[in-house]
């Protein structure tokens, strides 16, 4: 099992497409932060004066670590951000879903009220949380920019 964990191809398909996926739901929220404050508050989890904080700061976490993982910069710190953005993510979903509230997530668009549930958007999270995983605990640093691991 470590072998495969560990595989080079394995863990650079996995960089690239985590990386890919960060870089791709940080831009509408790096342009639009007003509309993204607007999502954070549908959660109803953030106290108000840390939405609009949360929106210009999340987004940018984001970017960064979408581009530290698919160049392999600040590899394991990275990845460690990639690890907790995700768990926040899911657990916010999570909420929502048990609290009644029918959103989709905002992660890659503005959220609005829904009549579906959520569920798909956090087994999507957990997939990918799953792959964040594989890079936590993959041991390949092929292809990485190595002053900088």
């Amino acid at each position: 099992m470590r072998k495969l964990i560990s595989n080079d191809y394995l863990t650079l398909l996995v960089r690239l497409a985590l990386g890919g996926v960060f870089i791709y739901a940080a831009i509408y929220k790096i342009l639009d932060p007003a509309q993204f404050a607007k999502t954070i508050w549908y959660y109803h989890i953030v106290p108000g004066q840390l939405i609009n904080i949360s929106a210009l700061i999340l987004p940018w976490l984001e970017l960064l670590a979408g581009l530290a993982l698919i160049v392999g910069a600040y590899y394991r710190g990275a990845v460690l951000w990639a690890n907790i953005l995700l768990i926040i993510f899911i657990a916010a979903l999570a909420s929502a879903v048990f609290r009644g509230i029918s959103i989709d997530c905002g992660c890659f668009k503005a959220a609005a009220a829904t009549n579906e549930s959520a569920m798909p958007t956090i087994y999507r999270d957990i997939g990918y949380l799953v792959l964040g995983l594989q890079l936590l605990f993959s041991r390949s640093r092929r292809w990485m920019l190595a002053n900088l691991t």
